[in-house]
């Protein structure tokens, strides 16, 4: 069985309209919240064996403070400019491709495709994932290769605005992640 976790990016800005919006950085409550969803999943017990994102200022930022929260080196982070814009039918594609050696994969993209290939994952009619949120997906298959519609079971679902207590600074959870600033791979949980 693979295990997925998709999540939206933080809040964003819109200060400057003459912007792209590929360049649009995080809001004050985005960098709050990423942290606190990092730390969150954290928790929980969930680690990552990859993060993988999109290169999008706003979806980078995100990662980068999540794998923080984890202690997850952010230099193992996979950016794929194929999750900016993405479509649920690219995100699957995108999800087939991933690493057979990982089986938990943390995917940080956009709406509308982040929700829909939940959604089409799991067969259900799982709204709009808000921004920072978070929906794990146990899949009930042996390779990502087979990912498909309805193979997938929703396992979780977090948001940052049910999390105030975790409202921290990443710097907090230093050490915690088996993959964290060093070390090997020799956890699993």
């Amino acid at each position: 069985m693979k295990r997925l976790i998709l999540l939206r990016h933080a809040k964003s800005g819109w200060n400057d309209p003459g912007m792209r919006d590929f360049d649009r950085p995080l809001s004050e409550r985005g960098e709050r919240d990423a942290p606190a969803i990092g730390a969150r999943l954290r928790e929980r017990g969930i680690f990552p064996d990859r993060i993988v994102s999109s290169p999008a200022v706003r979806a980078a930022r995100t990662a980068e403070l999540i794998a923080d929260a984890m202690n997850y080196q952010r230099e193992r982070i996979v950016w794929k400019g194929e999750i900016y814009e993405a479509s649920a039918g690219d995100l699957l594609r995108c999800i087939r491709s991933m690493d057979e050696a990982d089986e938990r994969i943390l995917l940080i993209g956009h709406n509308p495709g982040i929700s829909d290939v939940a959604r089409r994952l799991t067969g259900t009619g799982f709204g709009d994932l808000p921004t920072c949120a978070a929906v794990g997906i146990d899949l009930n298959v042996p390779a990502w290769a087979e990912a498909g519609d309805t193979v997938g079971k929703i396992t979780f679902h977090e948001h940052p605005a049910r999390l105030p207590a975790l409202r921290v600074s990443a710097d907090t959870f230093a050490g915690d992640h088996p993959i964290g600033k060093g070390s090997e791979r020799t956890h699993d949980p």
